[in-house]
């Protein structure tokens, strides 16, 4: 893998692709990986020059990556778009009392556990949402996923499977039925066409204050780092 020298010295990852009429550079918003895209039959060489070239822009890209947050008792984390304090209590289940994110057993599992019950109310948002707005299309919902996918928000297939990130959940509840709605149109539309935004737009009116959201606040959700991250 090809290396940026300097001070702190960065990775780049070579991807050739036929697709690729000209250099293209891209820093992940989820993990802080650099990628360059480059036509297939391009110098290796050049290419690196071109990186040498872009370091100023590439160094700036990484100084904007929000900053990597732990989650433990003390910490405070979005849930449904306002912020919990994480506390300790007794009990056995983690539960929402006031501002505070009550986490009952050793505080050393309190991010596992959080993350867990993250997870639970992320499905329940989700199906629900889900199987909203399919019904609004004469749809149904064959599966539901949930996975930490660092790349996408969600995902559909030709039969009616969704995936979603189970991360929507720490976002504004109008960011989550976004997504949904966005994922249910591609049962009708599998692409991004004129035709696919008039469904999203019939579904959820509005949706480019969400979608906006996303790009500017969702790499915040995204440097959240639980227990095994």
């Amino acid at each position: 893998m090809p290396i940026l020298p300097g001070l702190p010295e960065i990775e780049i990852t070579l991807r050739r692709t036929a697709r690729a009429r000209r250099f293209s550079l891209r820093v992940s918003q989820a993990t802080g990986a650099v990628t360059l895209s480059i036509p297939t039959r391009a110098r290796e060489a050049e290419a690196l020059a071109f990186v040498r070239a872009q370091e100023g822009w590439i160094r700036a890209a990484l100084a904007r990556m929000p900053a990597v947050v732990g989650v433990g008792i003390g910490a405070e984390l979005p849930f449904e778009g306002r912020m919990l304090q994480l506390a300790a209590g007794a009990g056995r289940s983690v539960r929402i009392e006031g501002d505070s994110l009550i986490v009952p057993g050793d505080a050393d599992r309190a991010a596992a556990r959080v993350s867990a019950f993250l997870r639970v109310q992320a499905r329940n948002r989700l199906v629900a949402a889900s199987d909203h707005y399919a019904a609004q299309i004469g749809r149904k919902v064959t599966r539901v996923t949930l996975r930490d996918t660092r790349s996408r928000w969600g995902s559909c297939t030709s039969d009616g499977a969704l995936m979603y990130s189970w991360r929507l959940i720490m976002a504004p509840p109008r960011v989550l039925d976004y997504v949904a709605a966005h994922e249910v149109a591609h049962m009708l539309e599998m692409n991004h066409s004129d035709r696919f935004w008039a469904v999203v737009d019939r579904l959820f009116p509005g949706w480019q204050a969400e979608r906006a959201w996303l790009k500017r606040q969702g790499g915040a959700l995204q440097s959240i780092r639980f227990e095994g991250d």
